[in-house]
């Protein structure tokens, strides 16, 4: 658990992060609260079932927690078709909540049985790459996700793991209660599954939620040239450690980030209180 400018950020494991606000330690008991995930699911992180059967995952960095069923966002956001898992979604969804997902979620090409986004709870909203609205009090941007073509992220045949159109990356803009020091909100940065892309490092960033697994997204090294050139007042890496081709070194990464001047926070242990 971490509380930041008065949120709260959880990463759940995989993909996973829960962000609360205003986090309950500067929040009356009655106070109303937003609750947003972005890419909720995927190999059983919300259903007790972490590690699943293949997929690897003994590494002990990752967060591990019982089944869960909370029922408590107001906005839940799907970056592409890897982290697009409906049943995770209703772990968290109700019809009150709005559901925002990429455009190119395609349930065709996924090789799950997974129901289509029209079926969920709540209100599902399609974005492209380059969306930015409100949902309610929270400020809704999309960037740019994929790999680059000549980079090290691509397929023996050459095409990038994630192609351009292939995904997003959220930035969210939260309010904060008051008292909590900052006039205009908190800024949270979940790139989704990308190479750091130009114009990543252009974004006003105040929580920074980078993927450090390598393999199939930026690496720890990469990101941590992100959290420098974006410069936010925390980083807390997440989408690690999940199975062996996501195993990474985030005690490193995290020195590597602190060496550099830019505050930063591992979550790596369950939140006792998530229910």
């Amino acid at each position: 658990m971490v509380r930041h400018d008065g949120i709260r950020a959880d990463w759940l494991g995989y993909a996973t992060l829960r962000l609360e606000t205003p986090a309950p330690a500067v929040a009356a008991a009655d106070a109303d609260r937003t609750v947003v995930y972005c890419d909720p699911g995927r190999y059983g992180v919300l259903a007790g079932e972490w590690p699943p059967d293949g997929a690897g995952g003994e590494g002990v960095t990752h967060p591990r927690g019982p089944a869960v069923k909370p029922v408590d966002a107001d906005l839940v956001c799907v970056t592409h078709d890897h982290h697009y898992d409906p049943a995770a979604i209703r772990r968290v969804a109700s019809e009150g909540t709005t559901i925002v997902v990429f455009e190119g979620v395609n349930t065709h090409r996924i090789d799950r049985d997974v129901a289509r986004p029209v079926d969920l709870p709540g209100t599902v909203r399609r974005v492209d790459d380059e969306a930015d609205f409100a949902v309610d009090d929270v400020i809704v941007r999309t960037t740019p996700a994929y790999n680059d073509p000549d980079g090290p992220h691509v397929r023996p045949s050459g095409e990038p793991y994630h192609p351009e159109g292939f995904g997003c990356g959220f930035h969210l803009t939260l309010p904060t209660p008051a008292g909590a020091g900052v006039a205009d909100g908190i800024r949270v940065y979940w790139p989704g599954d990308t190479d750091v892309l130009p114009g990543h490092d252009e974004l006003d960033v105040s929580l920074f939620c980078p993927p450090i697994g390598g393999s199939f997204t930026m690496d720890r090294h990469g990101a941590a040239d992100l959290a420098a050139a974006l410069d936010p007042d925390l980083t807390l890496p997440v989408h690690y450690d999940t199975f062996p081709a996501l195993e990474a070194d985030s005690r490193a990464f995290a020195a590597d980030v602190a060496a550099r001047g830019v505050p930063v926070v591992l979550s790596e242990s369950w939140p006792g209180d998530l229910r």
